[in-house]
């Protein structure tokens, strides 16, 4: 997926997505969006966005080649 838009943007650092969705397990939390405020919005905006757009978008990230 090295070609892909999806696999080359950037991804939030691994060990501050963990540090979260430990602090909240440890709080007992049962769902915890973690990584950065852009991970936060598309997270929330999933909820809002039709399943057939959802998909539309992805077909387009992870098609080879759209990485460029």
């Amino acid at each position: 997926m090295g070609d892909t838009k999806v696999g080359a943007d950037d991804k939030d650092d691994p060990a501050t997505v963990a540090a979260q969705g430990f602090a909240a397990m440890m709080k007992g939390e049962e769902k915890v969006v973690a990584g950065s405020l852009k991970n936060k919005v598309q997270a929330a905006a999933a909820g809002l966005t039709p399943d057939r757009l959802k998909a539309e978008q992805h077909r387009r990230m992870a098609a080879p080649g759209s990485a460029d």
